[in-house]
């Protein structure tokens, strides 16, 4: 049961990075030793692992393509939803107070509502339509910061 949720999360990886069938990576290129192992994947003959693999790469060539709808910035949602140098910028209407705790909301003009998801970084302020820059760390993370300040918040979207 284990290998079949492995190989769920994979395929899904596999067709949510918009692969085509000649950017297709094999199972063994993807994974490393460790995981490959823990999949029970070392368990296959080669033959069984080139049809798992054909099988995958054709999953993925035919998988349709999510795409937002136009219009809609969908960046924040996916860990793979932006790139270094994807910062989203927009500013608070009215006057703005910092955050103080995890949990605390945070609603931009732009329409998007993102949460403060770390309490180890407080920001008590007292400012007018500041600008807001949110900018993607690593593994899907996204930090927010008001210009003019060098404290920042670990955040998550939530609209």
């Amino acid at each position: 049961m284990r290998s079949l949720l492995s190989l769920s999360v994979l395929l899904f990886a596999f067709a949510a990075g918009g692969a085509s069938a000649q950017q297709f990576s094999s199972l063994e290129e993807k994974m490393s030793h460790a995981e490959f192992t823990a999949a029970g994947l070392d368990k296959l003959s080669p033959e069984e692992l080139a049809a798992l693999n054909a099988w995958i790469a054709q999953k993925v060539a035919t998988a349709p393509a999510t795409a937002a709808p136009a219009g809609e910035d969908r960046r924040g949602f996916l860990a793979s939803s932006a790139g270094p140098g994807d910062a989203i910028v927009s500013s608070i209407d009215g006057e703005f107070r910092g955050w103080r705790e995890k949990g605390d909301r945070i609603v931009l003009a732009n329409g998007q509502i993102w949460e403060v998801t770390e309490s180890t970084s407080r920001l008590v302020v007292r400012v007018q339509n500041p600008t807001v820059i949110i900018e993607p760390g690593m593994l899907g993370a996204w930090y927010l910061r008001i210009d003019g300040y060098n404290t920042r918040a670990k955040v998550v979207r939530i609209k």
